[in-house]
């Protein structure tokens, strides 16, 4: 297959002229378009990006959206996430998952980091999750949580020695998949005992895959932490031998110097997540003192009920202007800086040769329509996509070369019957 575009974003810049040749879900060739060729796919009058990468998310809470929107994170947790989580079966789970993965391919997101929780002491949940990911297009990065909190729903814990033995079992099973990776996910310093950090740590490093967990998301994390370990989270999990290249911290808010410092010289990488952080109230984290400090970072839109939309082209814009106000600087994370961390920066802090459009990358593209008042006037087009694009202006969605989204439409699930499942089982949700 050949995608032949209007203009097509490179790492050397916009180009005309170019055509991408697909071959067995990645890119095999970037070249000069020439000659039009039986099988071309003619993209007129639209811009190829590379697709975008959430690099956190929990999709069953899309089902959650605006049940706890004016609550902290304790009311949003003890009012909303564990009473409804408990309503949802594995039917549930599916559908939540195949609605959150739609949105996002609407969005032009073409990977998801999904911190799947409602484990159930099995594989099955999780398991439906990844269908749902396969039925709807989308390429599926599962970070499979350990927690073991007393305070949280029964579903959700495990012992350390089966949290671990069931995410190798995991694993294993999709080692070898095209479109889906499992992780590890230690919940949180809060959410997950030194010895299950520890335990997840321990099969990250044995089975050669990232280790996620939540890190100083609010200011509450950090003072139970020092109370309960003596140390603030960051420096909890290195106590534990935890931080390191394989650690994927999420929010990381509140962090101060040495702590950034310390982050950088263990190589790890920050999955950063704006809108939710600003939902929530929690706060801003210091992403240009991480950046030069050599922390890895890629963008996330966090839960759907936790920010409401689910769309990393707004946390490219989010994320930008927060540290903008932060630091009283017009030029803080310019356009360019932060597409690059929804894209192959997010890529990269999860393994995946994606985010860029180039020979040898995964064949997953967003193409925009350059015709849309919102990317109007075409004087800096990347600018406009990352500030003023309406995602209306998505057309098209590729994942491992297969075309996911047609003409804004969902090409492999009915939207409307998704939508219509989704309103059937929340009718009566009510705080």
């Amino acid at each position: 297959m050949r995608l032949v575009p209007e203009i097509v974003l490179t790492p050397d810049g916009w180009r005309r002229d170019t055509a991408i040749t697909v071959t067995d879900g990645r890119i095999a060739q970037v070249g000069a378009a020439g000659a039009a060729r039986a099988g071309d796919v003619a993209l007129p009058g639209r811009a190829l990006l590379p697709g975008t990468v959430n690099a956190h998310c929990h999709t069953f809470q899309s089902l959650l959206r605006g049940l706890g929107d004016d609550l902290d994170f304790a009311g949003w947790r003890d009012r909303v996430l564990y009473p409804f989580s408990e309503r949802l079966d594995r039917e549930g789970i599916a559908l939540g998952a195949a609605f959150a993965f739609a949105e996002m391919l609407r969005h032009g997101v073409t990977t998801c980091v999904d911190f799947f929780y409602l484990n159930d002491g099995g594989h099955e949940n999780a398991e439906a999750v990844i269908a749902a990911a396969r039925a709807v297009g989308i390429r599926l990065v599962l970070a499979r949580t350990m927690y073991d909190w007393e305070g949280a729903p029964t579903r959700y814990r495990e012992s350390p020695t089966e949290a671990a033995r069931r995410v190798r079992e995991l694993i294993a099973a999709h080692r070898h998949d095209a479109t889906v990776d499992v992780h590890v996910a230690p919940h949180s310093p809060h959410g997950a005992s030194p010895a299950m950090i520890r335990a997840g740590w321990e099969v990250a490093a044995t089975e050669a895959v990232p280790m996620h967990i939540h890190v100083a998301e609010g200011r509450y994390e950090g003072e139970r932490t020092l109370r309960e370990h003596g140390a603030t989270p960051l420096r909890h999990l290195d106590r534990l031998g935890a931080l390191g290249a394989r650690t994927i911290a999420v929010h990381a808010v509140w962090l101060d110097d040495e702590e950034i410092a310390l982050m950088g010289a263990r190589g790890a990488a920050l999955a950063y997540c704006p809108s939710s952080n600003m939902f929530l109230g929690d706060g801003v984290t210091r992403v240009p003192e991480l950046l030069r400090a050599g922390v890895r970072v890629g963008l996330g839109t966090d839960g759907g009920c936790t920010n409401s939309r689910l769309s990393v082209f707004e946390e490219m814009r989010m994320a930008s202007l927060l540290q903008r106000v932060r630091l009283l600087d017009g030029g803080a994370l310019p356009a360019a800086s932060v597409f690059g961390l929804g894209t192959e920066s997010g890529a990269a802090i999860l393994g995946l040769p994606a985010g860029q459009i180039e020979a040898g990358r995964l064949a997953d593209f967003v193409a925009v329509d350059l015709g849309h008042a919102s990317l109007h006037p075409a004087t800096n087009l990347l600018a406009n996509v990352v500030f003023a694009m309406s995602p209306q202006a998505v057309t098209d969605v590729w994942v491992h070369g297969q075309r996911v989204v047609d003409g804004a439409r969902l090409a492999r699930v009915s939207e409307a019957e998704l939508l219509a499942r989704v309103a059937a089982l929340t009718r009566d949700w009510r705080l």
